[in-house]
């Protein structure tokens, strides 16, 4: 099991000693380092500092929201990076949600999987630098319909890899098909190892639409909670408060995906009783009812060496990587783990 690190987004500022951190994280050995952006800090830009300060590890994107850039901007930024990292990069897109896209982008969330299907194949297009970029969708079209002078466009910059990869961020079913259809890599969240044949079976749906079947080197990488303690209740409370945020309060009533995972995994009562906390202002309690069981089913935590048989339970799951969640404190005490 390969062990990455997806530092997520910067919250507040970033850290006084990001730079350290990032450095000493590629000297230990882990495999990826990944950065996502929600309504503060960009993606892309953390992974060229990064890529200037590391010679080994693979940086991506966990993810780059679809409504941020158009496709060929997302695809300049990539070509870009992938060539000052010496083709370290992977490019990871997700569609983000209803809140952020319409709220903060200005962009209707409308058809999100048809507009991802639309916007990969526009990347790919972009990045082969085999023809110019044409593309008349229900969502995307290139050139604007109506332009008198725009014209097809090949990119100026000759891309380091054409087949650089492309991985889609899902949960739900539908969304982990579409990455199996069209993407080269699935980026997993909140995933539980108990319900792993729920996974496969999204994943081969996916596969069985694709000319083919599965491709070579498809990937799946989850981001997962990682905290080392010999108390494992009182790791999990580390963990509860995020958990509730996602739980309860990461989007409107009915419109909440991270709740939705936890209800199609048997928690309805608790993930009902937690959005309800959270909505009503009541975010400590929401966090304690959030039971323990819950909080290990995605999550690894505890002593070293009860992480360690969990992570061979992993091991025989889909999962390929697994990315730990958060920039660690400590990096080398979680290097422990590789």
């Amino acid at each position: 099991m390969r062990i990455g690190v997806n530092a997520g987004h910067f919250v507040g500022t970033p850290p006084a000693d990001f730079a350290a951190r990032v450095t000493a994280l590629d000297d230990a050995g882990f495999a990826s380092l990944w950065f996502a952006e929600a309504y503060g800090s960009d993606v892309f830009t953390p992974m060229a500092f990064s890529a200037a300060l590391t010679k080994r590890i693979r940086l991506g994107a966990a993810v780059a929201q679809v409504p941020a850039r158009t496709p060929t901007a997302t695809a300049m930024a990539a070509m870009t990076l992938d060539h000052l990292s010496g083709g370290r990069v992977v490019l990871g897109l997700g569609a983000s949600g209803p809140q952020v896209s319409e709220g903060w982008h200005g962009v209707s969330y409308a058809q999100p999987l048809a507009r991802t299907r639309e916007y990969v194949t526009v990347v790919r297009s972009a990045l082969a630098r085999e023809e110019p970029v044409a593309f008349a969708g229900e969502h995307i079209a290139l050139p604007s319909p109506g332009s008198e002078l725009g014209k097809p466009l090949r990119s100026s910059l000759h891309p380091l890899r054409p087949d650089l990869p492309v991985y889609l961020g899902a949960e739900g079913p539908n969304n982990v098909a579409l990455a199996a259809e069209v993407a080269d890599g699935w980026q997993a969240m909140f995933f539980s190892p108990t319900f792993d044949s729920f996974y496969r079976s999204a994943l081969d749906e996916g596969f069985a639409r694709r000319p083919g079947g599965r491709p070579a080197g498809f990937e799946v990488v989850a981001s997962v909670p990682v905290v080392l303690s010999p108390d494992v209740d009182a790791a999990a409370d580390l963990l509860r408060p995020e958990l509730a945020l996602y739980i309860g309060g990461m989007g409107a009533r009915g419109a909440n995906f991270h709740h939705d995972v936890f209800v199609r995994m048997g928690y309805d009562d608790v993930a009902a009783r937690v959005q309800e906390l959270y909505l009503s202002g009541r975010k400590d309690e929401a966090a304690a009812a959030i039971p323990t069981e819950l909080v290990e089913q995605v999550s690894l935590i505890g002593p070293v060496e009860k992480v360690r048989q969990e992570l061979d339970v992993w091991d025989g799951t889909v999962v390929d990587e697994i990315a730990i969640q958060g920039l660690p404190d400590d990096v080398e005490a979680v290097a422990r783990l590789l």
